[in-house]
């Protein structure tokens, strides 16, 4: 249990840790944020029981990862391993990947097609919904071991948790009592998921994987930061694909959990930026061109205004449509100072193999070692070594002044301090 008097860190592990604060947030409110949420190993746990196996929907799968029966998928609810199984008679299933014996995680395929999953340390029998079906030597052999004549099955199954999909994206939750997933979204949220989601059939294309040291918030911060977007990425501001002069949006939820970040491209890259912007972007690359134009493209095919949206939902996932390539982002905390990265890259059915390598070649623009992912995991491993290091103890969100989030122009942090508001909430501080 955590009280306001916990202190943070173990004492003698570093000058942060010897120096440790109370659990308290500083009085100036929204306006900083204090290094230690994202260093401390007792904030990082009380992280995943109050968020990630709290109330909220979690994001586990598509779909279109399971479409047959006895499809499974291993997946993540917080640092959870939980597998995604599409039962027999077509319902989605998610369970802990916890054998119910001595807690072996069972499943160990990333992807395949099961009738049952077998233990394989003894062997443990369960359906595809979780159900305990086997037991080896359960009465024992020759009348000598085995379970006592009052175990029952039923009572030794997977733990379950709560299942729902939203246009074939499939979310999960440890909480009985969760409003429908829509409902969590929000309208402001769920019109953009739709544009993406709605009447469409995605078509799995690749996977891309990938550690980043760095808190898992950062993550969230980072694509609820549309000030770093105008100055960090030389591609998205040269090329007019998010800069200061277009037509943008930071869009949050009433809650603050969820964002939008939100942009129209220009059909004239150069006339969106007006020359005192670019004199205070230094990405900005007037020699910047390129070789193959066809990364500029933009195929209109969905019903918004935005060329470019990237969706943050809460806790754990990140829809992204940059021009036509379309992905989701699935962050698994693993530690403070740690996080894995799984994206999944997709299409639609019923794209033609033109469209599929338009998709694909814009892809490139994403992944651990895309042209805009690249500048993003290193700034976020930047920050999280100054906050792990540094004398200091907390940083500052003033830009925008105190409003908090939705805004209608890049230069603010409105929506992550609306994030804190819920975050802080949420966590008791």
């Amino acid at each position: 249990m955590f009280s306001a008097d916990t202190v943070i860190g173990q004492p003698g592990t570093g000058p942060k840790e010897r120096a440790a604060p109370r659990l308290k947030w500083p009085e100036q409110g929204l306006s900083v944020v204090p290094d230690w949420i994202y260093t401390s190993d007792e904030i990082y746990a009380r992280e995943i029981e109050r968020i990630f196996h709290g109330r909220t929907w979690n994001f586990v799968a598509l779909e279109a990862e399971i479409p047959d029966p006895g499809d499974f998928k291993r997946s993540y609810v917080g640092p959870t391993p939980v597998v995604v199984a599409r039962d027999t008679d077509g319902q989605v299933r998610v369970v802990e990947n916890r054998c119910a014996h001595r807690g072996v995680e069972f499943c160990r395929s990333l992807r395949g097609n099961a009738k049952e999953f077998v233990c394989p340390y003894h062997q443990w029998t369960y359906d595809l919904a979780g159900n305990l079906q086997g037991v080896p030597f359960k009465r024992g052999l020759k009348k000598e071991g085995g379970m006592p004549k009052d175990f029952r099955n039923e009572e030794h199954g997977l733990r379950k948790l709560h299942v729902q999909t939203l246009h074939g994206v499939v979310f999960a939750s440890y909480a009985a009592d969760m409003e429908p997933v829509a409902e969590y979204l929000g309208p402001e949220i769920l019109t953009d998921f739709e544009a993406v989601f709605k009447g469409r059939k995605p078509r799995l294309l690749g996977y891309y994987r990938n550690e980043l040291p760095a808190n898992w918030k950062l993550y969230h911060e980072n694509l609820k930061d549309p000030y770093h977007a105008t100055l960090l990425h030389s591609y998205l501001v040269t090329f007019g694909l998010l800069a200061a002069g277009n037509k943008s949006a930071m869009i949050a939820d009433k809650s603050g959990r969820h964002g939008t970040m939100a942009s129209a491209k220009s059909d004239d890259p150069s006339a969106s930026v007006d020359q005192d912007s670019k004199k205070e972007m230094r990405a900005f690359r007037e020699d910047m061109k390129l070789a193959d134009g066809r990364f500029l493209d933009f195929v209109r095919e969905f019903d918004s205004p935005w060329s470019v949206t990237m969706q943050t939902i809460w806790p754990n996932l990140i829809v992204q449509r940059e021009l036509n390539t379309l992905g989701i982002r699935h962050i698994v905390p693993n530690g403070p100072h740690s996080m894995i990265m799984i994206w999944v890259m997709f299409g639609y059915e019923g794209d033609d193999e033109a469209m599929t390598r338009h998709r694909l070649r814009q892809g490139n623009l994403m992944g651990p070692s895309g042209f805009l992912g690249l500048e993003d995991n290193e700034a976020m491993k930047f920050l999280q070594e100054g906050v792990r290091r540094s004398t200091g103890d907390q940083s500052v969100l003033k830009l925008g002044g105190e409003t908090e989030g939705t805004t209608h122009t890049l230069i603010s942090e409105s929506a992550i301090r609306a994030m804190y508001r819920h975050y802080r909430d949420v966590m008791g501080l």
